[in-house]
């Protein structure tokens, strides 16, 4: 992990949404629906993890991009360079009414690896480490909660110590449109998504 006085410069302008999400319709921009909620997780390529999200019964809008990092706007190939320090992310707006958080959680750590650290599966490098990023403190004790129940799981089956950095969340820079429902536009994409091969309690 590079210092932020290590890091790319980024820019002042940001990239352009698309005016709505290609798979359900929804207006990507704010404002959302009254009683709309955010989160934010890292758990790989932000392809195959989008999809999981956007699949979830309760979840208005998905977005993919880059945080927690120190590169303002970055591009794809900036992030890919490990040089902005930031995890590619996917942007969850949901109604709390249809699906919690803690069922957010589960579908976190159940669809991914969360012990292999700076990476997942082939997909090597900082923007693939795994990462939740909370905007308040109830999120941030349910992540850590959450995370506990799991760590003992994998100890018991002997698959290692979670890696995944929870942490408040940070500016979420948005990626490019092409990358936007990525799996959705381009069915046979490559998805390097994989969970543990356990069945989560």
């Amino acid at each position: 992990m590079i210092t932020k006085e290590q890091a790319l410069a980024g820019r002042e302008e940001g990239i352009q949404l698309p005016e709505k999400h290609f798979v359900n319709q929804n207006n990507l921009s704010a404002p959302y629906p009254e009683n709309m909620q955010q989160a934010m997780f890292g758990l790989g390529c932000f392809w195959g993890a989008e999809k999981q999200f956007w699949q979830t019964e309760g979840v208005y809008i998905t977005l993919v991009g880059y945080s927690a990092g120190y590169t303002p706007n970055p591009t794809y190939q900036e992030v890919c360079s490990g040089m902005t320090c930031h995890n590619e992310v996917v942007y969850v707006v949901y109604n709390p009414d249809k699906v919690s958080y803690e069922a957010l959680l589960k579908l976190f750590w159940e669809s991914h690896n969360p012990t292999q650290g700076m990476r997942q599966g082939n997909d090597r490098g900082t923007q693939y480490r795994s990462g939740i990023y909370t905007y308040s403190k109830e999120q941030n004790e349910l992540a850590l909660k959450s995370k506990e129940h799991y760590q003992t799981i994998l100890r018991e089956a002997a698959l290692g110590d979670i890696t995944s950095e929870i942490i408040e969340a940070t500016d979420f820079y948005v990626a490019e449109e092409y990358h936007q429902q990525y799996l959705a536009k381009n069915a046979g994409g490559y998805c390097g998504l994989g969970g543990t091969g356990l069945l989560y309690k």
